[in-house]
């Protein structure tokens, strides 16, 4: 069942093979919304997609359909008004895997292709996307755009390639002779066979609806497993406008489009634990909170798990060069979507005798100071600010932030709401900083999600580190940053980091920051510490999603003689 959207796409599948094994910069998809690259027409085109969307039901009919259920609402301050499908489990996942019966015998590269067409169509609606992505998470809209579009895209080509990697390191055909005596030999014919382990569920989060799925939902189609998407309540548009575009290219290919199928609920009446543990469910790829996806590992017992939770991320101050350099860099970091992100820094640790500079030591105070003073400078101009901040995805967050004020330290740095002129209802927040002492534990040592910082005095570097790293250990960690001038600190940090399974990026500065993750280079989530189970990307990701089963059969003794 040959479509032609493998050899259509296949210099852009080399590109990423090439890419993972290099580890060097590639990107498949423009991160530039701009309209010399997808059309004069194409951000008024999103917009106008976008808009024809609120307050209409889901157009598409799915079997397994219980009744429909909605309640997205904007950050920014509008209901969406969508409806979308909440199913009977069982005849949903009977659709799912009736509809994999097909898909599982198409050969490697048929299904690679379909898979390579499906993010094609999905970067051509990166516009449109943004604005699903802006309106349920709250990201801004440049970051809505190259997070929600061309940056997920590029993850699940990487998981794409990886799977394509995988299934074709074992050859698909072999023969294979032994001699017996000195004219007797047995010859066999082998096939080997991609089996899929059965239908995948991917469970997404509210703040990166598409950057945190499209590796699971591309890698279990890739090798040949069915999907469900079971989307956050409040972020559900971004994945179903996925899911039509896959349903899309399935039915264009020949297959039957049950093979991804999306599972709403509402965080009253939710249906998550039931999906995951279903007989029925084979995999499953959930983004969320650490508790739950505990909940999930240790329940999901039918099926192979793939977590990426949270942890406390740190930055350790040791030395800078530019003082003003790196708070301009670390504010960004702080700063970037009200630090709604999993990879942004919590706890900033500084020593309490300051830290070496090029003139001489800073001081604590100063250090501290300097941090603010780079926040204070970013936000200064209220548009800039709108955009870099965005809005807070949930009222949670912002308790949360209501309770670190009064919790304990001293506030250094009062978040608050900030104006924004073209959402003047979105709920926003800039940063809190809390300034504590290394024995105020039970503060910071633990998981803060939002705007929410603290400046730890410590006793001295070595203890920075290990408060960063025993932190990791115990609850999990995505990322460390580091600022030091001394190589010796350098090293033992990257020891400590390895050790602790935390990527660890030192001495960044420019247009390059801590929270970034990049498709083809960087391993998001080690797997390595209660933060996940598991990396987008690498091999393990993929190749537990299938098994290679065998068959042989002899060669007859006159074809032998021939050959």
């Amino acid at each position: 069942m040959s479509t032609g959207f493998f050899e259509a796409h296949r210099e852009r599948l080399d590109g990423a093979l090439n890419a993972i094994a290099t580890r060097g910069f590639w990107a498949a998809f423009p991160e530039v919304p701009s309209g010399r690259i997808y059309g004069e027409t194409a951000k008024t085109d999103g917009i106008e997609a976008f808009k024809a969307r609120l307050n209409t039901p889901w157009p598409i009919e799915q079997p397994g359909t219980a009744s429909m259920v909605g309640g997205e609402h904007s950050p920014y301050g509008m209901d969406l008004g969508i409806t979308y499908p909440t199913p009977d489990l069982d005849g949903l996942l009977a659709a799912s895997a009736a509809a994999m019966q097909t898909w599982k015998r198409a050969d490697i590269q048929t299904r690679t292709g379909v898979c390579l067409e499906i993010l094609d169509r999905l970067n051509r609606r990166s516009f449109e996307m943004a604005n699903a992505v802006m309106h349920t998470t709250g990201q801004g809209f440049m970051m809505a755009f190259q997070a929600g579009g061309p940056h997920a895209q590029d993850r699940g080509l990487e998981a794409v390639a990886y799977a394509y990697s995988e299934m074709t390191r074992t050859p698909a055909t072999s023969t294979w002779t032994k001699q017996v005596s000195k004219t007797d030999f047995i010859t066999l014919n082998k096939t080997y066979r991609i089996v899929p382990r059965g239908v995948a569920v991917t469970v997404g989060c509210s703040t990166f609806p598409t950057w945190n799925s499209y590796p699971g939902i591309f890698a279990s189609l890739a090798t040949g497993n069915a999907v469900v998407v079971k989307p956050h309540p409040g972020a559900v548009l971004p994945l179903a406008i996925t899911i039509e575009v896959c349903r899309d290219v399935l039915v264009e290919a020949g297959f039957d489009p049950n093979l991804v199928l999306l599972a709403c609920d509402t965080a009253e009446t939710p249906i998550t634990a039931d999906l995951v543990t279903h007989t029925g469910v084979g995999i499953v790829d959930y983004t969320g909170g650490n508790e739950f996806g505990d909940w999930v590992e240790a329940n999901a017992r039918q099926a192979v798990v793939f977590t990426e939770k949270a942890g406390v991320n740190s930055m350790i101050l040791d030395g800078v060069a530019d003082m003003r350099a790196v708070s301009g860099n670390l504010a960004f970091s702080l700063c970037l979507y009200s630090g709604q992100m999993c990879t942004t820094p919590q706890n900033i640790y500084v020593p309490a005798d300051g830290i070496e500079t090029p003139d001489g030591r800073l001081g604590f105070d100063e250090v501290a100071g300097a941090i603010v003073k780079g926040i204070d400078w970013l936000l200064s101009e209220p548009a800039r600010a709108a955009e870099i901040l965005g809005a807070v995805q949930n009222p949670a967050t912002i308790d949360r932030v209501e309770a670190a004020r009064s919790a304990g330290g001293t506030v250094l740095r009062d978040g608050g709401p900030i104006d924004n002129e073209h959402f003047p209802d979105a709920r926003t927040c800039s940063p809190l900083i809390v300034q504590v002492d290394e024995g105020d534990e039970s503060l910071y040592q633990q998981e803060c999600f939002g705007p929410i910082i603290y400046i730890v005095r410590t006793k001295d570097t070595a203890r920075s580190i290990e408060l960063a790293s025993s932190a990791a250990t115990r609850l999990g960690a995505l990322t460390c940053g580091l600022y030091s001038m001394n190589d010796d600190v350098i090293s033992a940090t990257e020891d400590a980091m390895a050790d602790a399974g935390v990527a660890l990026s030192c001495n960044l500065a420019g247009q390059i920051y801590v929270n970034q993750s990049a498709a083809y280079s960087d391993f998001h989530v080690s797997g390595a510490n209660p933060a996940g189970n598991a990396t987008l990307c690498d091999g393990a990701f993929v190749a537990s999603r299938f098994r290679v089963v065998a068959s042989r059969i002899p060669v007859p003794a006159h074809v032998e003689a021939t050959t």
